[in-house]
């Protein structure tokens, strides 16, 4: 190995391991075709979802202020968030189990950060030419010329931050009372706030910050390693094909010394984070595979076979359906525990309480009356009638209205006085409450309790 090839490779870790400005070079191929496609649909999902209506309201809305959480048909309270929490525990595993195939392709291909990075990189491209060009730019004395090219980026920058933070917001905030008032300045003082807050993050993120994201501040970047396998796929370089690697013409033949790798360093000049791949795996890379299709496109034009970097693993996996026994089994537990939730979720609460306040007392017939504090939310999207019926003693009676209305989504408190036959003294009687849906005339709920002539209930 030559000393002009030292001194280039000492020089590119110096640039490295500096804290200047990383200038992505755009690359087009396979995986970037791939990334674009996956993002755009993801991204448009993202945008459109508060628009889409069920029963002239908005599907998907977390109603802070009533503390609910709208999907179509389905509204959730917080007693019921622990099907939330078994989502995120079932896409942890998700993530982890797709990691220890695949690495860290998460970061790579779907992370916001890096989706939002390439795009204000796009942005920068299209208005400052190359990244040679930008960093040529940057480097110049400040001019008129420079001054409009980098004031249209930031602005442009700044608008798809604003509208960013809109969308994220409008899933907390109706879009009917978000969109409008807030370009015709009649929105509330929170809403801007918090619109301008995530507005600023998104800017700083995404336009400034970068790769310094997924180098220092990502806890997945310090972990995903023990996640890692021999048997792995990550994005490799195959240094026994590529070594001595050195400068050559497309049409100049090889010498029998040289490896494939023309060191034309595109490699480095295209990863968002800035790192050699050919330096072996680094705990900053996120698996964009950005490097893969610009090697693939060198060794094309240098009629090379392609895969000089790849999705490679050390080994082939040797341990068949016990490589994916850990995270296999832990994602279908979950995934299990989101099934029972969902059929035993019931569209309704009820909460039957006595009334501690009253004691019981002897009308003047002389039956037993006690009171009883009833609860019932109706959690679905229409109105229900409840009616509220006695089992167990023939004498038991419920005095005043049994039928309740109860409105979508309400929580209605009732009081009601129960009476009994005073029976002996020393006999216990099991009585049970019966909540019916008069829709479907089905029981659905059922409360035991127990009269004691001695003690009333």
């Amino acid at each position: 190995m030559d000393s002009s090839y030292l001194s280039k490779e000492n020089l590119i870790y110096k640039t490295l391991a500096s804290n200047d400005k990383i200038y992505i070079r755009e690359q087009k191929g396979l995986f970037q075709r791939i990334r674009r496609s996956l993002n755009f649909f993801l991204m448009a999902i993202f945008a459109l979802v508060p628009f889409i209506k069920y029963n002239s309201s908005q599907a998907v809305y977390f109603d802070l202020q009533q503390q609910q959480f709208h999907f179509f048909a389905l509204t959730l309270f917080p007693q019921d968030l622990l099907i939330v929490c078994f989502i995120f525990v079932f896409s942890a595993f998700l993530l982890f189990y797709i990691t220890k195939l695949f690495g860290r392709v998460w970061c790579g291909f779907t992370c916001p950060q890096t989706v939002w990075m390439l795009i204000f990189n796009w942005v920068e491209r299209r208005i400052e030419g190359s990244h040679s060009h930008s960093k040529s730019l940057d480097s110049q004395p400040f001019t008129a010329k420079k001054l409009v090219k980098k004031s249209v980026k930031h602005l442009i920058w700044a608008a798809i931050s604003l509208l960013t933070a809109l969308v994220f917001i409008s899933y907390f905030v109706p879009v009917e009372q978000l969109y409008m008032p807030f370009f015709t300045m009649q929105s509330s003082s929170l809403t801007v706030s918090w619109v301008l807050f995530f507005a600023v993050c998104t800017y700083i993120n995404a336009g400034w910050i970068r790769e310094k994201m997924c180098q220092h501040m990502c806890p997945y970047a310090r972990f995903q390693s023990a996640m890692f396998d021999k048997s792995t796929k990550l994005v490799s370089y195959d240094q026994q094909r590529g070594e001595n690697r050195g400068r050559r013409k497309r049409l100049q033949e090889k010498r029998e010394d040289m490896g494939d790798c023309v060191n034309c360093n595109l490699c480095v000049q295209v990863c968002p984070v800035g790192i050699d791949i050919r330096n072996g795996l680094q705990y900053e890379c996120i698996n964009c595979a950005l490097c893969v299709d610009a090697c693939d496109m060198i060794m094309e034009k240098f009629n090379y076979q392609k895969g000089l970097i790849a999705f490679t693993s050390e080994q082939t996996p040797f341990n068949g359906w016990k490589r994916h026994a850990g995270y296999g089994s832990f994602i279908a537990i979950t995934l299990m525990a989101i099934i029972v939730w969902g059929q035993t979720w019931q569209d309704f609460e009820v909460n039957i309480i006595r009334d501690r306040q009253a004691l019981y007392r002897v009308n003047q017939e002389g039956k037993i009356e006690n009171s009883f504090i009833i609860k019932i939310r109706n959690k679905s999207s229409q109105s229900k009638q409840y009616k509220i019926e006695l089992a167990g003693l023939d004498s038991a009676k419920i005095i005043g209205a049994s039928q309740v209305e109860v409105f979508p989504h309400e929580l209605r408190t009732i009081s009601i006085v129960v009476s009994v036959d005073n029976p002996l003294i020393d006999k216990k009687n099991d009585i049970s409450f019966e909540i019916v849906d008069e829709s479907s005339k089905s029981q659905i709920v059922k409360h035991n309790s127990f009269y004691s002539g001695e003690r009333g209930w």
